[in-house]
């Protein structure tokens, strides 16, 4: 039976492993999609625009904002950042799951919007505050500022950890993969995600009646 996708959500503070995740998670399902926001801050070295983000000005994303065209948006390290909305139904409508690598602002928009229903989020925690930081150095992408500017928000971002359905430590990165597959699967065959089931329990009974 056909069934509706997922949204599921990642969310962690920097350096907690999300983004790796995301991928492995698309590694063991190509066909998960994920989400490309749109983002009102310049493009990195790489980056491509619709495929990393959707680079646009300031003023439109307030006009997709004011239109009701963003599933959501936040302000993160003075830049807009946001969801549209129209390729979510979409995907998820035909099937498909889509993949949000998000904050906890992001998730509490999405849990609270008319697609909740089809929502999975999983929250990411380190294993401790000093590993979070040796990671995020490692990492060699940020100045000493921009980490501790990180580090600071760390707190804020683990502090709604409760708000979310599943959440894994990523002490082990296969280990904690491993996890995050066993719930995806789970999670797709839950009654609300299989539309198709109260037409198969219709049939059911027409055979019964018809067999009496």
């Amino acid at each position: 039976m056909k069934r509706r996708g997922l949204l599921i959500i990642l969310s962690s503070p920097s350096g907690a492993g999300k983004s790796t995740l995301a991928r492995r998670l698309r590694d063991w399902d190509p066909d998960i999609q994920f989400s490309v926001s749109a983002t009102t801050r310049s493009a990195r070295d790489g980056e491509v625009d619709g495929v990393d983000y959707r680079f646009i000005s300031e003023p439109d994303f307030k006009h997709l904002v004011h239109d009701g065209e963003m599933l959501e948006h936040a302000h993160v390290f003075g830049n807009f950042y946001g969801s549209p909305l129209a390729p979510v139904e979409g995907a998820i409508t035909s099937g498909a799951d889509v993949l949000f690598d998000i904050d906890w602002q992001g998730a509490q928009q999405i849990a609270n919007s008319p697609l909740a229903p089809h929502v999975l989020s999983i929250f990411l925690l380190p294993p401790s505050i000093t590993e979070l930081r040796r990671r995020l150095e490692g990492r060699g992408q940020d100045t000493a500022e921009v980490i501790e500017k990180r580090m600071t928000r760390s707190w804020d971002e683990i502090s709604h950890w409760g708000m979310y359905d599943y959440v894994l430590v990523n002490d082990d990165l296969d280990a904690t993969k491993d996890r995050l597959t066993t719930i995806v699967t789970a999670e797709r065959l839950r009654r609300t995600q299989q539309p198709g089931l109260s037409d198969h329990v219709r049939q059911l009974q027409i055979e019964f009646e018809e067999n009496e």
